[in-house]
């Protein structure tokens, strides 16, 4: 079983996030389809990656959640900003009560190795909603320069008014930010990659669990 602890924005949140994206996804030709968009009920935030857990893991690991999130009181997010992974990885970003948050994600990655020795070694301390990826070789429209700079030179088609993908959508997204909600519930999600919608991960909740109970 492959498991994963998040926390899902509510709905309005979502729609807020999802109108936005309307406007990227509606850019030239080349730029918005030179991207792999999420399936909207795949957005989150992760908190800890378990990968494949034994199923007789899972109920201590579910037990140790449980107590964590009675430990912590409900906390305001917002979503915020954009940012790209390694070129290609699309998100947007999160703030507010950021504190609280990695306060989750350390007590989730710290069950899960006391559940199953499992170790989550990824970079948590950028809270973020992966919203696309960006396809291996695709490139902006290109701009044909007004004239040749030489006489008998070619109009330039790879000059300096290429612009990268994913740096161009950041751009777009920068200045978005979205409603504040309430964190209240943490949510322990399993994954089957390439079950879902397009091709894309098929996650379902295993179980959630209150803050501050």
């Amino acid at each position: 079983m492959r498991l994963f602890a998040a926390v899902w924005p509510p709905t309005d949140v979502l729609d807020h996030l999802d109108l936005a994206l309307a406007s990227v996804r509606g850019a030239p030709a080349g730029l918005s389809s030179a991207v792999r968009w999420s399936a909207r009920e795949t957005w989150h935030l992760t908190v800890a990656f378990y990968g494949e857990v034994p199923e007789g893991v899972v109920p201590g690991l579910t037990t140790d959640l449980a107590e964590l999130a009675a430990g912590i009181e409900p906390y305001e997010l917002a979503l915020r900003g954009a940012g790209v992974f390694s070129h290609r990885t699309l998100w947007v970003g999160v703030g507010g009560d950021l504190e609280s948050q990695r306060a989750v994600t350390r007590g989730c990655v710290e069950a899960g190795e006391s559940a199953s020795g499992a170790t989550d070694n990824r970079p948590r301390d950028r809270p973020h909603l992966t919203v696309g990826r960006v396809r291996p070789g695709s490139r902006p429209p290109r701009r044909r320069s007004s004239r040749p700079d030489r006489p008998g030179q070619r109009p330039d088609m790879n000059g300096p008014d290429d612009e990268d993908v994913a740096a161009s959508l950041v751009r777009a997204l920068a200045v978005y930010e979205g409603p504040r909600w309430l964190v209240d519930q943490l949510t322990l999600v399993s994954s089957r990659p390439g079950a879902g919608r397009g091709g894309g991960p098929l996650y379902e909740r295993v179980e959630t669990f209150v803050l501050g109970r």
